[in-house]
């Protein structure tokens, strides 16, 4: 008897199972259900270390006769090649897989975000190829975390397939027979050899968990040793000051913002002995049960909507006792950067479904942020830890008094009862063992794999870098000016790149800016408005000589590319290729003559469109074989790897600032890229809308662009020794854009 569970039976998602299972030919896998083949054989200039991954999750899809249908199935990555089974093949030995292919290079995968299958909630995962979109299909993992997991192992993948098709001529060739290979012609093969150590990867913990264990929260069990690191690398204005310790939460007051006039902001903080992955599933459940155990203002709350899987809405009701039953509606919004870092903000809302109610007092819940990240572990202990933050905005009203006196009204108010949640959700997690120790992944070393492997070589990945990157002085001490000796070495840094990046051969070009227009003005001065300047690198943190050693970053220095102009287009449509349209900076007679400009063309989803062209030029052409070279003239899988962009909100909403973080982004790994390369000019399209995070994040940032001011620095990552220190090609600065000052660009 068949001892699996139905997926019928799902009540709430546990940890996830993985499956690749798409619409038939997608990622090379071909075929339907019943189609086989043989792996190749094991090659004898094996690496010595590879990843597998294997796990369960959900395949979501919609038959040939219009019904959804949500299917357990496990799934097997071996270096570039995928195997999807109806069982372990581990506790089935024999089993044939259903699917089986290869990752091709154009496999792209989208974070959908949050979804409710039948009775329970889980974390959907979007697979198209980038040549032919049609090709798509989802698959369902129990947590965020799990997600991000299957994401990191498809990225490896991809990995082995770039290096594959690096080394050109048979290799090329084999891999476009693989994928296009049809697969049903032969019984798998199993064999038993070794090879050297092996790194086999569990995702989840199997479908019992899946199905059974409505608070089967997993922890993190990272694959790649993230090391500990200050939250972000940007300069912020924040001056935390600790005001009071309760039962081990920290209340912070932020005294800059305070000594500016403009209301409160605190904080309250605390370490909670399990993974930030546990955390954020225990905020995010709306079950009742759960939440009266540890939140006393938002126990009973019920889902209004949700968009975008990133996105929801939920009532609540309140009864303080010693003041009129109360109710509210917020909004919460959540993302999770590539280290594991989860964000969620809350604001007041107002929706349809829910109007005043008789007997209730319509209260507003202040704007909130949460961050959870995940701490390293301490020595000869396995507990994961995670650093949980709430930051709200207050009236000063009573704050003060609250601050000197622990006896106030301050006690009976919302914004105490929201600073509360932290020590509730401490001390909830801290008295239920369960939610500690569950893993979601489980790293076993081995040397021997027991089911047949791949025979390519395999290119170790580097140490990751944080999602985003940018300097930060988030902490309770004031800024402080840089030091001449950093100055210095920042200078030295920029001439370095100069010669090492630019052709020294060749007679730099004068640039005359005063001949290259933009339909966006150059700033005056810091007051100005709607309009750009190109800042110092000095503001960023980049990763330094040594980083390869020990993860060191440095201030970066003065831009090597000259920021000449910028374009602020609406459209009715995305357009790519922008550089080519006669209103482009591009097309007029002193931009021709420039020896080389790389164009950044930042697609922004809205209604309508707009377009930010950033027109970076070089006084003279790349340096052969240099990394810009690289680079400039090189593949997309390789620019996909290392184009990276480092966000700072210099002014603004706070909660903006939180959305958007300060921390580096690797744009080809995050958003869909396409890159054009001619005459003399490079253009990289930026699709943000291709993400619904990025979409999320964006919608957010344009209804409040009127009053922000953001700072951008692009750069080209390091990952060799000859390529650090890294350089920053171009900065810019965007004060406080107005929407109805772009052109309209037709197409």
């Amino acid at each position: 008897m068949d001892a699996r569970p139905s997926p019928l039976s799902l009540k709430k998602v546990g940890s996830g199972r993985s499956e690749v299972s798409t619409v038939s030919g997608l990622l090379g896998l071909g075929g339907g259900e019943d189609q086989r083949s043989s792996l190749p054989s094991p090659s004898s200039s094996a690496s010595s270390s590879m990843f597998e991954y294997f796990g369960w999750v959900y395949h979501l899809g919609v038959n040939s006769i219009g019904h959804e249908y949500c299917h357990l199935r496990f799934l097997f990555i071996r270096g570039k090649y995928v195997e999807m089974y109806k069982r372990d093949p581990h506790e089935n030995p024999g089993i044939k897989p259903i699917r089986r292919g290869v990752v091709g290079p154009t496999l792209m995968l989208e974070e959908v975000g949050r979804r409710k299958v039948y009775y329970g909630d889980v974390y959907v995962l979007r697979f198209f190829n980038r040549l032919e979109e049609s090709k798509k299909g989802e698959i369902a993992c129990a947590t965020a975390g799990e997600a991000q997991k299957w994401l990191e192992a498809f990225d490896q993948a991809k990995q082995q397939a770039e290096f594959e098709l690096s080394r050109g001529g048979s290799a090329r060739n084999k891999l476009n027979m693989e994928t296009e290979l049809n697969l049903d012609v032969h019984r798998p093969r199993v064999r038993r050899y070794a090879s050297g150590l092996k790194k086999l990867i569990r995702i989840g913990q199997g479908p019992e968990t899946l199905l059974c264990q409505s608070s089967s929260l997993g922890a993190n069990g990272s694959t790649d040793g993230y090391f500990e690191r200050d939250i972000g690398d940007a300069i912020e204005a924040y001056k935390w000051k600790c005001v009071r310790t309760i039962n081990g939460v920290r209340i912070f007051e932020d005294v800059a913002n305070s000594e500016s006039g403009k209301g409160v902001i605190v904080k309250a903080v605390a370490v909670i002995d399990a993974s930030a992955d546990t955390a954020f599933e225990v905020l995010l459940n709306l079950e009742r049960h759960q939440r009266y155990e540890w939140d006393m203002l938002t126990g009973d709350l019920e889902l209004l909507d949700s968009y975008d899987g990133h996105l929801d809405v939920v009532y609540g009701t309140f009864d303080p006792r010693w003041h009129s039953k109360r109710d509210f509606i917020f909004s919460r919004q959540w993302f999770r950067g590539q280290d594991g870092t989860y964000t969620i903000l809350h604001f007041p809302a107002v929706h349809k479904k829910k109007p005043p109610r008789s007997g209730y007092r319509r209260t507003k819940i202040n704007p909130s942020t949460w961050e959870i990240r995940n701490l390293n572990t301490s020595m000869g202990s396995n507990t994961p830890r995670c650093l949980v933050t709430q930051m709200l905005e207050i009236n000063s009203a009573g704050w003060c008094r609250w601050k000197k006196n622990h006896c106030s009204k301050f006690e009976k108010s919302v914004p105490y009862a929201l600073l509360c949640q932290v020590g509730g959700l401490k001390e909830y997690i801290g008295a239920n063992p369960a939610l500690k120790f569950e893993t979601s992944t489980t790293v076993i070393q081995s040397k021997v794999s027991e089911v047949s492997v791949s025979t390519a070589e395999f290119e170790e990945s580097e140490v990751k870098d944080e999602f985003y990157d940018a300097m930060s002085a988030d902490s309770s001490s004031s800024d402080e000016e840089l030091d001449q000796k950093d100055a210095k070495l920042s200078l030295k840094r920029t001439s370095d790149a100069t010669n090492k990046e630019l052709d020294s051969e060749v007679a730099p070009v004068m640039i005359d800016t005063s001949q290259l227009h933009g339909s966006l003005r150059t700033g005056k001065d810091d007051t100005d408005t709607n309009c750009w300047t190109s800042p110092s690198g000095t503001g960023f943190m980049i990763r330094g000589k040594n980083y390869l050693k020990d993860n060191s970053k440095v201030m970066g220095g003065d831009p090597l590319l000259k920021l000449i102009g910028v374009d602020w287009f609406k459209v009715d449509k995305t357009i790519d290729r922008i550089a080519l349209h006669p209103r482009s900076l591009l097309q007029s007679e002193a931009g021709k003559k420039l020896p080389f400009v790389l164009v950044i063309n930042l697609q922004v989803p809205a209604k309508p469109n707009y377009s930010l062209a950033l027109y970076y030029a070089a006084d003279r052409p790349a340096k052969p074989n240099s990394l810009f070279a690289q680079f400039v003239d090189g593949t997309d899988m390789f620019r996909d790897a290392r184009f990276k962009l480092i966000p700072s909100i210099v002014e603004g909403y706070w909660m903006v600032k939180r959305a958007v973080g300060t921390k580096a982004c690797l744009l080809g790994k995050a958003v869909t890229c396409k890159y054009f390369r001619q005459d003399n000019f490079l253009e990289i399209d930026v699709d943000i809308g291709s993400s619904s995070v990025a979409r999320s994040v964006i919608g957010l940032v344009l209804g409040y662009v009127t009053s922000i001011v953001v700072d951008l620095a692009i750069l080209i990552e390091g990952k060799e020794e000859a390529e650090l220190p890294e350089y920053i090609l171009g900065t810019v600065r965007l004060n406080r854009l107005r929407l109805d000052s772009a052109v309209h660009l037709k197409v």
